[in-house]
């Protein structure tokens, strides 16, 4: 996202570190019909991918028999390719609340939402209501740019790190702030909704802590990805160092040789013993910067970055669980 785009977000973006728990007595994004809902019957829920979709689980709880909650991209569609069908406009035309993270990827939303012609549906921006604690993407040392980001236009532009999910303390963050739309959106509802938060938000920090004690336990601080790297806000949570190939919303695909070699070099020189990939890689780059270090034996490992859930995943997927076995593979990975 750009920088004048991003700062017209944030300047409308509730002040979320006013939170206490899951109360928030902030106004929704948009509300001018809040409180109806259960004067209408079901509630309507669309979310473009599958942490908030998750997140609005586990808040609803035993209340979902009312609500009709759907995951926009549930195909295996990465978020920056998506393009939104006809059903897909209609869903979020017709729904009550809808979820989108909000960063340059989901620039097809604001058009969308100017044709749905749905006065009284609530829109949570998921970027707009971190506010400050978006960050901007980085271009780090060894790092390919972009070829269409370079020139005198790219240096004038900053696209923000749309991977907010990834980052267990933004999602105690936004849970209390989707919490406080849905309950002033479904009063009936509201303090069960706080209930479920609430015991929600205790698994949310009890996995943070578990993370904690991993990372400050670990003899290895840095990362190293063959790949996109989507996990910035992770990495910073927990002081860890990391050097990538790409960017997070890189569409770039082959490396070239100054990425491969500096990454190989990195390699030998921290005796790293794992490079990691998104889920879903090919390992292509990363079988060829292995094979470009003195050693040629380190491991691949993989970090969910729960961009490309299918419908078929959501009976047994969960957002903890997908974050839990990310950590797995840091314990392994960090000792």
């Amino acid at each position: 996202m750009k920088k004048k785009r991003i700062a017209s977000l944030l300047a409308v973006a509730v002040m979320i570190g006013l939170f206490a728990g899951c109360a928030n007595t902030a106004e929704p994004v948009q509300s001018p019909a809040a409180g109806a809902v259960q004067e209408t019957g079901t509630l309507k829920i669309v979310s473009t991918i599958f942490p908030p979709y998750d997140w609005v689980k586990n808040i609803l709880g035993g209340e979902a028999s009312h609500v009709e909650l759907t995951m926009l991209l549930d195909n295996g569609v990465d978020l920056h390719s998506y393009q939104p069908t006809a059903d897909d406009m209609i869903a979020i035309a017709d729904c009550d609340l809808f979820l989108y993270v909000g960063g340059e990827s989901d620039a097809w939303v604001e058009d969308a939402l100017a044709n749905a012609g749905n006065e009284d549906r609530i829109v949570i921006n998921l970027m707009a209501a971190l506010g400050g604690a978006a960050k901007e993407e980085e271009l780090r040392e060894g790092m390919q740019e972009d070829e269409h980001g370079a020139g005198a236009e790219a240096e004038e532009e900053a696209e923000y790190d749309e991977h907010v999910w990834l980052s267990l303390r933004n999602a105690e963050i936004l849970c209390g702030y989707i919490t406080a739309q849905l309950g002033a959106l479904d009063a009936a509802h509201a303090a069960d909704y706080e209930t479920n938060c609430a015991a929600y938000l205790e698994e949310l920090r009890a996995l943070d802590q578990a993370y904690q004690e991993v990372t400050d336990a670990a003899q290895v601080r840095t990362v190293l990805f063959c790949d996109r790297f989507p996990f910035r806000y992770l990495v910073d949570d927990y002081d860890l160092d990391y050097y990538a190939a790409f960017p997070g919303c890189s569409a770039e695909t082959e490396a070239s040789f100054e990425t491969i070699a500096f990454l190989a070099d990195k390699i030998d020189a921290l005796g790293l013993r794992y490079v990691f990939v998104t889920e879903h890689s090919d390992r292509a780059i990363a079988e060829t910067v292995i094979a470009a270090t003195a050693g040629q034996d380190q491991e691949i490992l993989a970090l969910d970055s729960m961009q490309s859930v299918t419908a078929s995943d959501l009976a047994s997927a969960t957002y903890l669980a997908r974050m839990e076995g990310n950590l797995d593979v840091l314990r392994q990975a960090l000792s």
